[in-house]
Parts: C-alpha cells; structure tokens; sequence
C-alpha cells in the first residue's frame, strides 16, 4: 500500500540540492586556524618572522581603536569602496542587462567588453591619476572601473542563460515585451547577477587597497604600505584581517540581499 493511501506526507523535495546553512561550522574553522597559529607561534615551531602571534595582532587591534586611527582608516576606505562599486555595479548591471536584450546593443559592445576585461586594472591606476588627479576621483575611477567589467559579463551572461521555455511561455500567454523583461527575464537572470556581484566587490576591496597605497594619508591600504615599509607584522596583518573582515561583510551583505530576492527558488 502508498503512502498516499495511508494518508502519510511525503518529504518536499522540491529544493534540490539546496545547502543548508551551518554557520557554527566557519566559526569553528577559523577558531581552530587562530588556535593553531598561536600554538605554532608560542612553541616556535612558526617563526616570528613569518607569522606575527595573534594575541600580539588582537592587542594592535585594540590600541588601534583606542588610538581613534582605526575609524580613521576604515571610514575613508569604507566611502572609497561603496562609491566606486555602486558607480561600476549599477552601470555595469545597466549596460549587461542592455547586451542580453538587444542584438545591436550586443553587436556593438561585446568586442568592446571583450577587449578591456583581460587588461589589469592596477595597471591603469597611474593613468587614472593623470585624468582624474591624485585625488578621491582617481580612486573612485579604478574601483568603479574594475567593478564595472566582471559586472557586465556576469549579468549578459546570467540574461542568456535564463530559460527560453519560459520566455515562449510568457509569449503564449499574451504578455508583453516589457513584462516578459520584468515578471521572466529579471528574476531569472538575478542569481546570476548577485553571483557575480560577489566577484566584482571582491575585486573591488583589492583595488582599494592598491588606490589607497598611491597618494592616501589614511585608508587601509595607506594603513598596510606603511606597516610593511616598517616590517611591523603585527599592523601589516591587523591591516589584513580587515579586509577580510570586509570582505566577509560584503559576503554576508549579498548573502541578505540573495535571500530577500531569490526566496522563491525554494
């Protein structure tokens, strides 16, 4: 006899292989990873000149903070970063979603894409320099550039790979153009442009950095030249577990936004 005819529920299967989340499970990887690295350094079976103590890098953490200069980098380089990605983000969504619908769109700017994508952004920052000073604009420039490129790739892309069973659908049904654009297309394509976004910001941090170690008094860039020129491991690693830190926001941002919009692929 079914389980049906027994009146027994069957288990919802309609989430695929969705992951489910264990979020004490990174916790313990990077205590255990920080555990490690204390034990190592302590017993020197890790050199002081490779790996600071992380004790001594939570310490610098601390005057840091009491000093006032940690909010006085972060907070620049915070500014840097949401300006130039949301400049680079929003255009590069606007002109991939652009590409993915229009043939002479694509035409035209593909080759284009295609040829300024490969070219190292860090390598175009003295030219940014030249046009756009050694100021905050030269800065927002190369973030927003390099955020730009990965941006329109990954949304053309993500508007191609929505599925043309339900575009077809959408016609069947008497909708129209914009509809299909907005009820269809859009919410299709948005896993694959919040993927990418998560790309893009993470270059994005890595450009900051190199922005900021060209002509910035403060910011966490400016903040790791200077430890490194002095070889004082303790800030040039307390420096870089802050962009991890960020980077870790940032993750943890487009991971709010993907549950917000994407609720319905469960």
């Amino acid at each position: 006899m079914s389980d049906v005819s027994l009146g027994k529920s069957v288990a919802f299967r309609g989430g695929g292989f969705a992951p489910k989340p264990h979020r004490w499970v990174g916790v313990l990887v990077f205590i255990s990873l920080i555990l490690f690295a204390e034990w190592g350094t302590r017993t020197g079976w890790i050199s002081a000149l490779t790996l600071p103590k992380p004790s001594d890098v939570l310490q610098t953490f601390q005057e840091l903070y009491d000093s006032g200069l940690l909010f006085k980098h972060l907070a620049p380089s915070l500014s840097r970063l949401i300006v130039g990605a949301a400049i680079g983000a929003s255009i590069g969504i606007s002109v991939g979603i652009l590409i993915g619908l229009f043939s002479y769109i694509r035409s035209g700017l593909v080759p284009l894409v295609a040829a300024i994508f490969p070219i190292p952004k860090i390598a175009l920052l003295p030219l940014f320099v030249i046009w756009f000073g050694i100021g905050e604009g030269s800065k927002y420039a190369l973030i927003a550039f390099g955020t730009f490129t990965p941006t329109v790739v990954a949304t053309y892309g993500a508007v191609d790979n929505v599925d043309r069973t339900l575009i077809r659908m959408g016609q069947s049904f008497g909708l129209s153009w914009w509809s299909i654009v907005r009820k269809i297309v859009l919410p299709g394509a948005m896993p694959g442009i919040l993927s990418g976004l998560r790309i893009s910001l993470a270059i994005a941090i890595i450009l900051l950095v190199a922005a900021e170690m060209l002509g910035a008094e403060y910011g966490i860039g400016a903040y790791i030249l200077e430890a490194g020129s002095l070889y004082d491991l303790e800030r040039l690693f307390a420096g870089v577990v802050i962009l991890s830190l960020l980077g870790v926001l940032v993750s943890a941002v487009i991971g709010l936004v993907e549950r917000r919009l994407l609720g319905w692929r469960t």
